[in-house]
């Protein structure tokens, strides 16, 4: 009861929750990449299982707090550089992301049309979903490394930091839906979220090897390609109304053969 009559221990909650949200966004990206590639009945129970080993896997580190600290001890050196658990996790899971990320813009700009086909029919006879639960289940692990150690560095209560992670992911249960059906309807949005996940995927490569990259500088770079595609999308439609306007302009409904004068 002291800890919830506490201001403090609120406003370190709300900030904690906004932050693990903000890191959880190339995770719900992640998620929507890869559901997409399942039938549409799938998607919401593979987009929850996700989302929920993502949860599970954060309150797991934060329960073995002193094997997650110790993931940043030094194991090895290699030329002169300090090497620990946390950066080979770090460096597994950003080759991983690059990997996926390329391969999954390949197959949208050169060889959708050619394996879509097959690969609804692998999704329907094969078990694709549990191999897409998989892959989200490698990178939640990284991303979920790197959320733990940041909640530890902002917040010493470990209630706290388990209830803003439990907080998080139900802000993103609800916003991972939405996001991906407007990623599936808008192929041009999905390759730029394609490119932020090999920005992220870089961005941990580089942290391995103790290069930090601001992830600010990321999301900055993305949202303002997004508000252009935004900009691009809204041109599109409008151009695209325009169009039909000016078709039903020539063709009235109702109306006969505009070269034919009344009987």
């Amino acid at each position: 009861m002291d800890l919830l009559s506490d201001p403090n221990i609120w406003i370190a909650f709300f900030m904690l929750a906004a932050l693990e949200i903000v890191l959880g966004v190339d995770n719900i990206i992640f998620i929507s990449i890869l559901v997409g590639r399942l039938p549409a009945q799938q998607r919401d129970k593979a987009r929850r299982l996700g989302l929920l080993f993502a949860m599970g896997t954060r309150l797991l580190l934060l329960l073995s707090l002193s094997w997650v600290m110790d993931l940043t001890n030094d194991l090895f050196s290699v030329l002169g550089e300090g090497i620990s658990g946390r950066d080979l996790v770090l460096l597994g899971g950003g080759l991983f992301l690059l990997y996926k990320a390329s391969h999954e813009i390949f197959l949208e700009v050169e060889a959708k049309d050619e394996l879509h086909d097959e690969e609804a029919q692998a999704a329907a006879h094969r078990a694709v979903f549990w191999s897409i639960i998989g892959q989200i289940a490698i990178v939640d692990i990284v991303f979920s490394l790197d959320s733990v150690i940041t909640a530890v560095g902002m917040v010493d209560d470990l209630p706290v930091m388990m209830a803003a992670v439990i907080a998080a992911v139900g802000v993103m249960m609800f916003a991972a839906g939405p996001i991906g059906e407007f990623v599936q309807t808008h192929p041009s949005v999905k390759v730029l979220a394609l490119a932020f996940l090999v920005m992220v995927g870089m961005a941990l490569t580089a942290e391995a090897f103790d290069f930090h990259v601001p992830k600010g500088y990321i999301y900055a770079a993305m949202a303002f390609s997004l508000a252009v595609e935004a900009l691009n999308i809204r041109a599109r439609r409008k151009r695209r109304q325009l169009k039909e306007a000016a078709a039903r302009n020539r063709h009235p409904r109702g109306g006969g053969d505009p070269g034919l004068p009344p009987a």
